[in-house]
């Protein structure tokens, strides 16, 4: 089952599962990042074990490992995410740290207020 959980996690590099899956999934992820900035033939025969996709173990090692490598822990984070409509079960999301970093781009603040304008406007008078 982790395997599986592990295996979506770094396909998706976000994922919702329960609250004790998702504690036990970093555990799991921490150290095949660990394995996966090693980079050696080892390191890649002992994620395959867990990790049976064999592009998804090609992405662990050939852009994964490689994006933490500056890290020395915490590859995963945690975040909540209420509870399950069916059974009431604690949710959460688990993602990989730098996944939110590399989606969220910068915004100038002016854009958003119409501050911009105002700077033009000033400017040319």
């Amino acid at each position: 089952m982790l395997g599986n959980l592990v295996t979506s996690l770094f396909l998706h590099e976000r994922i919702e599962t329960t609250v004790a899956k998702g504690k036990e999934l970093r555990s799991v992820a921490d150290k095949l990042v660990t394995l996966a900035k090693k980079g050696d033939l080892h390191s890649r025969r002992v994620a395959a074990t867990v990790v049976k996709d064999a592009e998804v173990l090609r992405k662990l090692f050939a852009e994964i490992g490689p994006r933490m490598a500056e890290r020395k822990g915490g590859y995963t984070r945690f975040l909540h995410a209420g509870k399950r409509q069916g059974d009431n079960a604690p949710m959460a999301f688990v993602e990989l740290t730098d996944a939110a970093e590399a989606t969220v781009e910068k915004v100038d603040m002016s854009e958003l207020t119409g501050d911009a304008d105002d700077a033009s406007a000033s400017a040319e008078a």
